[in-house]
């Protein structure tokens, strides 16, 4: 696999994991406040951007292997490593599967997956099902504070780095078929999860479910923010990692 990725700043090693139609630029609003404290590791899944996508299916596993593989490319042992909702996933398959490659753990706006994850919000499973456009994916992921100039720096990207419909779907299946429940209790690196109160695109009730899973998690909720909440209040986020991580 060609896995896209560069890092920025100087610091500690962090490893920044996106999400489902979000390649590395996706951390814009948080990458040069984390650069100040960190040596930040950024790439594009597979799938997307400058990375390989080669045909489906993926699996989390595999998105972790390649998540791995830019930390040995980087000269890497370990890192802290922070993923957002599909990276979120990432993230806690690589915590669980090489635990010796992660020191301190963010997870965003993500789920465990399985029986006990909350379902996707109904207002997004209708977005899915009705040929929505890409704006209306966009502004319901910063749902409820959709401010036009997000949407529109975020839609210019995602353009920019549009996905092939297949590669966007495996992206998506392996999301779907994602299941930690049984598992995230035995995360043992110190983890802090995160989430939006308005969060549409992933129930955040999940994130409660994450933090009383994982061993001594910490639990922290923008409130009146959604699913890209690190977009609409990046100057928190930025403070929490640094709190967290250092």
């Amino acid at each position: 696999m060609r896995i896209a990725w560069e890092r920025r700043g100087e610091g500690p090693p962090l490893l920044l994991i996106h999400g489902l139609g979000y390649a590395r630029w996706g951390w814009e609003p948080v990458a040069d406040g984390l650069a100040r404290s960190f040596e930040l590791l950024l790439f594009d899944n597979r799938g997307i951007g400058e990375s390989d996508a080669p045909p489906g299916p993926y699996t989390v596993a595999a998105m972790a292997a390649d998540a791995a593989q830019v930390l040995d490319e980087a000269g890497f042992e370990r890192a802290h490593v922070a993923g957002s909702s599909l990276g979120g996933l990432v993230a806690q398959e690589l915590a669980l599967s090489r635990p010796d490659r992660v020191d301190r753990l963010v997870l965003a706006s993500t789920h465990p997956g399985g029986a006990k994850a909350q379902p996707m919000p109904q207002r997004t499973v209708d977005l899915m099902t009705s040929g929505a456009t890409l704006r209306q994916f966009v502004e319901n992921a910063l749902e409820p504070d959709p401010r036009p100039e997000l949407v529109g720096r975020i839609l210019q990207h995602r353009e920019r780095t549009a996905q092939p419909l297949d590669a966007w779907t495996a992206q998506a299946a392996a999301g779907a078929t994602f299941d930690a429940g049984e598992r995230v209790a035995a995360i043992a690196a110190p983890t802090l999860v995160q989430t939006g109160d308005g969060d549409v695109v992933v129930d955040p009730r999940n994130s409660e479910l994450l933090a009383e899973l994982i061993p001594d998690a910490r639990l922290s909720v923008y409130p009146g923010a959604g699913h890209l909440f690190f977009w609409q209040q990046p100057d928190r986020f930025v403070r929490e990692l640094e709190e967290f991580l250092l």
